[in-house]
């Protein structure tokens, strides 16, 4: 069963992240940069919310504020659901499918060390049945 921490080693190191006092459009033009749909958000070195895509269109768009004059930590979602990496990548997906969310932030007891996304998942997932099923059709041949 494949770990979070084994997803997290094939990943790049650095996390892109955003600060509470980081307008929105600023956060934004960095998801757009990394072509990700949400931002941990950090103040020093401790995890104090998420900002996603989600939060823009619900908080700002459909509430009718301005991206440039709103700041990440009046719209971020302050009750992040975090994994640690010794979870499966099965406990992850039921996590993620049972709240109704694409990102999960990685930490090790108070320090973020990585983050996720429903397609890390997907695609761990498609791996690990691709192995699987070549050790069966290796199998059979044998």
């Amino acid at each position: 069963m494949t770990t979070i921490a084994r997803i997290l080693a094939s990943k790049p190191l650095e996390i892109i992240t955003a600060r509470p006092t980081d307008s929105v459009i600023s956060a934004l033009k960095v998801m757009a940069q990394y072509n990700i749909g949400a931002l941990p958000v950090v103040s020093g070195e401790r995890l104090v919310g998420i900002f996603s895509e989600r939060d823009y269109a619900r908080k700002v768009v459909l509430q009718d504020r301005s991206s440039a004059d709103t700041e990440v930590q009046a719209i971020m979602t302050a009750n992040v659901v975090c994994a640690r990496s010794e979870q499966s990548v099965q406990d992850c997906m039921k996590v993620m499918t049972e709240r109704h969310i694409r990102h999960l932030p990685v930490m090790d007891g108070e320090r973020l060390v990585g983050m996720l996304s429903i397609g890390d998942l997907v695609k761990a997932i498609i791996d690990e049945q691709q192995f699987q099923i070549e050790q069966l059709e290796s199998y059979i041949r044998s």
